[in-house]
């Protein structure tokens, strides 16, 4: 299977940063780790979750990333560049893969209309209710990844 590079695996950790404690990530879920919303045994992350180590958060990490990409190249028909599927697996990670499969991304990236990509990225910067500035950054982050690729 298909992995997702270094290079994409630092973007995600940039931008999800590492808590060793739960915590409330902007949109309202219980995280841990790099972006974790569910700890060691499967079970969904809450305040009373213990600490994970940096090993432990890695290993959240790596079955995560690997849902991700298991979600990326299921839903994308064309062929990807390093960069173009580690721009999408960062945000199907963090958006989760239904957001990929209903958006005008997928079908932005499918079509090859490669030029129109980067704006889809930018469509997706809400977070309960709000526009977030981590977003905003993120998206533009992924866009720029997409298209350097």
């Amino acid at each position: 299977m298909r992995r997702m590079t270094s290079e994409g695996l630092a973007l995600i950790k940039r931008f999800e940063g590492f808590s060793a404690r739960p915590y409330l990530c902007p949109a309202g879920w219980w995280t841990i780790g790099w972006g974790a919303i569910h700890n060691l045994d499967g079970q969904p992350v809450t305040a009373a979750t213990p600490p994970v180590t940096e090993e432990e958060a890695e290993t959240l990490l790596r079955r995560d990333v690997a849902v991700a990409e298991r979600t990326v190249l299921r839903l994308i028909t064309v062929p990807l560049s390093d960069g173009r599927f580690d721009a999408l697996t960062s945000f199907a990670f963090n958006l989760g893969g239904g957001a990929l499969q209903r958006s005008t991304l997928r079908r932005k990236v499918n079509r090859e209309e490669h030029d129109d990509v980067p704006g889809e990225f930018l469509k997706w910067i809400w977070g309960g209710g709000r526009k977030l500035p981590g977003l905003i950054r993120r998206r533009k982050a992924e866009a720029k990844v997409y298209v350097e690729a």
